[in-house]
């Protein structure tokens, strides 16, 4: 029985990963740890432990919190903290990575624009100093502020992987468009190398009609301008990156699968990234990490979680579609609680994929089935044993775009990315109450301010062990999971604007 639960596991979690199969999943580590490592577990670079001190870290009796020890080793004099589980992995299965790329159009890539409208733009300029400074811009590359968080499932391998290679990924899509993005009086061509259109703002569209006839000169004329039979889609240049970045979470998932076959890469994960860029911060969230900007105290959610609960109707539809993902062993209703065979020919509260409210319905052998979600709220699971129902390579990433131009940042405006050890025990209100009356009462010149911030949420979080264990504010169950925080100061970003 237990084989065959492990079964319908391995299949169905490879069936909701977009691109994938279960086999791939469910076999991908063939041969298993007689497979070398991709990469070494280790601990976030820019904390710069020994393998001593990663070796100490790993008590999951004391559970020290790791701090930065430079803080000139994080952009933006970044704040970051974490802490190991309280025992229910041997490693700290949560990573992190930080970087600031310098985005470079490729070498033969395809010019956005024709060359004629840039040289034009910057002949315009004042004693060709505008020439110099383009030319330096490009030669340098538009610099990219990255952020990462990463929370590892049945193992910390492809945790380490993804910290180690997503941001090449994203800078790989980015060189794509990077001269687009920099041309931003211009909307991006339908197709690389086309003419831009520029589009006065006071003409109006021609019908179809009018288009058939020709708006200027007869049809057929020299003069007659291409006829269009529909309109073209206007796209925005942030619409650019969230795409660039959703191909990036693919890509990074494609590449875990494949090289599962080559190396021993354990678990899953799931991904919280931040980008900067051109003044503007991408957030992109496929899991149960969270990020929330605190603005003068008021909160501003920047990710959305995937969990059991927020993806019941999906995960039942896709249940539904291919019922052998479940091995016989789930059903796909849902069930107010387990239904049991003494009440078999009873009506019960349930409901299907396509039903938001609840319905009674007569109960039937397959209904005593073990439920594919099962609980709720944070205990909530997909077949009684995942607790996250996205992770890297899904279509349905979610990103978000926050215009840093747009306000005047104080020293005490912050982001903050953690992963679920945080949230699972401090609501999004809590954490802004504890950052708004911890940073005050820093120097606001320290730049260490910002890691002791990021150290004072983990510390709420996880508490302090008592006898009856971890315990924070009113003797609460505090986090046993891993946690780890950034705090990411955004008074960085008028400087930017």
């Amino acid at each position: 029985m237990l084989t065959r639960v492990k079964s319908a596991v391995a299949n169905f979690m490879g069936g909701i990963m977009a691109g994938s199969s279960g086999s791939e999943h469910g076999g991908g580590g063939c041969g298993g740890s007689d497979l070398p490592l991709r990469f070494p577990y280790g601990r976030p670079e820019f904390l710069g432990l020994s393998q001593d001190e990663v070796e100490c870290s790993a008590d999951h009796i004391a559970r020290p919190i790791l701090i930065l020890k430079e803080t000139r080793r994080l952009p933006w004099a970044t704040g970051y903290a974490e802490v190991i589980n309280a025992g229910k992995s041997t490693h700290n299965e949560d990573q992190a990575s930080c970087e600031v790329l310098a985005v470079k159009k490729k070498a033969g890539a395809i010019a956005s624009t024709p060359n004629r409208n840039s040289s034009k733009r910057r002949s315009s300029l004042p004693n060709g100093e505008g020439l110099q400074l383009k030319e330096n811009s490009e030669s340098e590359g538009v610099a990219c502020h990255y952020w990462s968080l990463f929370d590892g499932h049945a193992g910390s391998g492809a945790a380490v992987v993804a910290s180690r290679l997503l941001q090449h990924h994203v800078m790989e899509q980015l060189q794509d468009i990077v001269e687009i993005l920099k041309n931003s009086a211009v909307l991006p061509p339908a197709c690389l190398g086309e003419e831009p259109e520029h589009t006065p703002a006071n003409s109006r569209t021609l019908t179809r009609a009018a288009s058939l006839r020709g708006g200027v000169g007869a049809p057929g004329s020299p003069s007659t301008p291409p006829t269009r039979f529909f309109t073209e889609k206007k796209i925005p240049h942030e619409c650019l990156v969230i795409g660039a970045l959703e191909s990036a979470f693919k890509e990074m998932d494609l590449q875990i699968e494949r090289e599962r076959s080559s190396y021993n890469i354990s678990g899953g994960c799931t991904a919280l990234i931040v980008i900067c860029l051109l003044g503007k911060l991408y957030v992109a969230n496929a899991g149960d990490s969270r990020a929330i900007i605190i603005r003068n105290g008021e909160i501003i959610p920047m990710s959305s979680e995937f969990t059991p609960e927020t993806e019941r109707q999906r995960l039942q539809y896709l249940a539904f579609m291919q019922p052998h993902l479940l091995g016989n062993e789930f059903t796909h209703l849902e069930f107010p609680r387990r239904v049991q065979r003494k009440e078999l020919g009873k009506k019960m509260l349930y409901r299907d994929f396509n039903m938001t409210g609840w319905a009674y319905k007569t109960i039937e052998d397959d209904d005593l089935k073990f439920p594919l979600i099962y609980g709720e709220g944070k205990k909530a699971r997909v077949m009684a044993t995942i607790g996250v129902t996205r992770g890297l390579g899904d279509h349905d990433l979610k990103v978000r775009v926050y215009d840093l131009s747009k306000y005047d940042h104080g020293a005490d405006d912050v982001l903050i990315l953690a992963t679920d050890g945080l949230w699972d025990v401090l609501s999004n209100e809590e954490v802004a109450e504890a950052v708004t009356q911890f940073l005050p009462n820093c120097d606001p010149d320290d730049p260490h301010r910002y890691t002791l911030a990021a150290q004072d949420l983990v510390m709420r979080a996880r508490g302090v062990l008592k006898d009856r264990g971890w315990r924070i504010s009113n003797d609460r169950l505090g986090s046993g999971d891993d946690i780890s925080v950034y705090v990411i100061p955004l008074i960085h970003g008028n400087k930017l604007s």
